[in-house]
């Protein structure tokens, strides 16, 4: 069962609706007990970075995370999912996150329009080929909303460029995130969950 954390972001409705599309057992859950038991993890997530880890702290939940992560507890971040692997992010610099990943995530700069909305490539990185983006395709579209970016990192399984190279994907051991929206992404994010729930 996949269990998909409910802290109040506004897009688990969608995320459940292409879960239940895909005829994939999942759950929304909001404690720490219920984390513990489940086969696989999805934090979808939009809206602001300190609000979600303060709900995430409201609800007890990060201990119980961070030991599903080590325990090797297949897991999915959404969009701000992403950003809480992160030790920060610029948009709430005073609250800390996950720290799963080390690094900051950071808000786009220069002259393109903040935020990044819309539909956009993705590229493969270098190195081993990516599980959660298999059968994708070599360069396909997915849809994005975000205002922060991750940076570049070893476990950066596909870029995006906007304005400048940032991750669209990562990949490390059990941990899987995209910056995109795979619920809003057409058969594209379809075949993203898909790939999660077959791990």
């Amino acid at each position: 069962m996949i269990a998909v954390l409910d802290y109040g972001a506004g897009n688990l409705r969608s995320v459940a609706n292409a879960l239940a599309s895909l005829a994939v057992s999942h759950q929304a859950v909001q404690d720490a007990p219920s984390l513990r038991r489940a086969g696989k993890i999805v934090l979808p997530g939009v809206g602001h970075f300190g609000q979600m880890m303060r709900a995430l702290d409201a609800l007890g939940v990060r201990a119980a995370l961070l030991d599903c992560l080590r325990a090797g507890v297949p897991f999915l971040g959404i969009c701000l999912g992403l950003h809480a692997l992160f030790e920060r992010s610029e948009e709430a610099p005073e609250v800390a996150g996950l720290g799963w990943l080390p690094g900051e995530v950071r808000r786009f700069r220069g002259p393109r329009r903040v935020p990044h909305m819309g539909w956009n490539e993705i590229a493969p990185a270098a190195g081993a080929p990516s599980k959660l983006l298999r059968g994708l395709g070599a360069r396909p579209f997915v849809y994005f909303a975000h205002s922060y970016y991750a940076p570049l990192a070893p476990c950066t399984s596909a870029t995006c460029e906007y304005g400048e190279p940032f991750t669209a994907a990562l990949e490390r051991e059990n941990v899987f995130a995209v910056q995109f929206h795979p619920e809003k992404s057409g058969d594209a994010g379809r075949k993203v969950l898909e790939n999660f729930a077959e791990l």
